[in-house]
């Protein structure tokens, strides 16, 4: 009976299957966290998954100075990757039992920059400014008026909007709890730096 040979690979072999099963029980606890990045310690939320959670809020509404209210709704989430903002367009009603008729539509895009505020583990809009403010069927002064407060109102709304709030989870990794740190707008998500 011969001896049966053994490859002098056979232990490095075993040896990386091992350690290639090892990583892969770490990282699928980490695959559940969709977004996180353990190897350079980054979270990233896709322009989608900010979308759905904006939908959710949606309609808003406010009262000005008692005579008109401003109603947001069917918003769109863009990302502006060169200015480092976020912009929300939404659908805009101004109604007022001054106006004939009673109510004008319109469009507005609101844009902001972006803060973490770690009390509550949410992203939130910074300073939010109307850039864009278009009223269907009026012109003139009157125009320029509901425009201004359209503006302002929808400014208003969104201030401080939590675009996404993470859970105490999503920030925990075995025992370490990480800070949110640099917010980076992307072409097509929204990157944090854990630290």
């Amino acid at each position: 009976m011969t001896p049966r040979s053994t490859s002098p690979l056979l232990p490095s072999r075993r040896a990386t299957l091992l350690a290639l099963a090892g990583i892969a029980l770490v990282q699928a606890p980490l695959a559940a966290r969709a977004g996180f990045n353990f190897f350079t310690s980054e979270y990233t939320v896709s322009r989608e998954e900010l979308q759905a959670q904006v939908v959710r809020h949606f309609p808003v509404s406010q009262r000005y100075a008692q005579i008109f209210t401003v109603n947001l709704r069917e918003p769109q989430l863009s990302l502006d990757a060169a200015n480092n903002r976020a912009a929300i367009t939404a659908l805009m009603t101004i109604g007022s039992a001054l106006l004939q008729p009673s109510s004008v539509e319109g469009v507005v895009s609101v844009s902001s920059a972006l803060r973490y505020d770690a009390a509550t583990r949410a992203l939130r809009l910074d300073n939010p400014k109307a850039d864009r403010l278009e009223l269907q069927g009026m012109t003139g002064r009157d125009a320029e008026r509901l425009q201004q407060i359209g503006g302002l109102v929808a400014q208003e709304l969104l201030r401080d909007y939590a675009l996404r709030t993470f859970t105490a989870e999503e920030l925990t990794v075995g025992r370490k709890t990480y800070e949110i740190g640099d917010i980076t707008v992307q072409q097509r998500d929204i990157k944090v730096q854990l630290k």
